[in-house]
């Protein structure tokens, strides 16, 4: 009876949840406030969770001062090796954002809405989700210029958004995908 209890017990311990780790996209780019955590395989003293400082640079033991910004965690972890082969055989290195804060992971929503704001990032985010999320528009809203103003390779993008399509007449076209970084601009009607 009490074996039958402890494997019970066992077995809803494996079923518990594991607390949730925010998903980024294996393109995601690393910045200023983002947490990481740096993960050396079999060297669990080389192992840390840290912020990205507002330099762009981390710190772990053995790396000081490795600039993080605008690379993604793979590429970052094979730095952290490069540095890392000088006192460990052969590094295995993982990194893992695990708060994304920095713009680069935001939306932010400007103009005619009820709550302009920054939101962050999740992967899968569509425009309709950024203005559920700040309250809709308001009623001096020109929703069918809206426009994304996007920055790709250093080069600025413009795409422009029928909002007014998209909410009062359900024509999905219009719901565009986001990206980090993205700004939704709603400009005011002209009377």
């Amino acid at each position: 009876m009490l074996f039958l209890a402890t494997t019970q017990m066992a077995s809803a311990a494996n079923e518990m949840p594991t607390p949730a780790v925010p998903a980024v996209a294996a393109d995601y780019l690393i910045g200023p406030g983002d947490t990481v955590q740096v993960f050396v395989w079999r060297n669990p003293e080389l192992t840390v969770t840290v912020p990205v400082r507002p330099d762009g640079k981390i710190s772990t033991p053995l790396v000081e001062d490795m600039v993080a910004v605008n690379k993604t965690p793979s590429h970052l972890a094979r730095d952290i090796e490069k540095v890392l082969a000088e006192y460990v055989k052969a590094p295995q290195v993982n990194v893992i954002v695990t708060q994304p804060a920095s713009a680069y992971s935001q939306i932010k929503i400007m103009g005619q809405v009820q709550h302009p704001q920054a939101l962050p990032y999740r992967e899968g985010m569509m425009v309709l989700d950024a203005v559920l999320a700040v309250g809709g528009l308001t009623q001096f809203a020109a929703g069918n210029r809206a426009k994304i103003m996007r920055s790709e390779d250093g080069k600025s993008q413009e795409i422009k958004v029928k909002l007014g399509k998209l909410l009062d007449g359900g024509d999905m076209s219009q719901n565009v995908a986001l990206k980090p970084g993205d700004v939704l601009l709603i400009p005011e009607s002209r009377f």
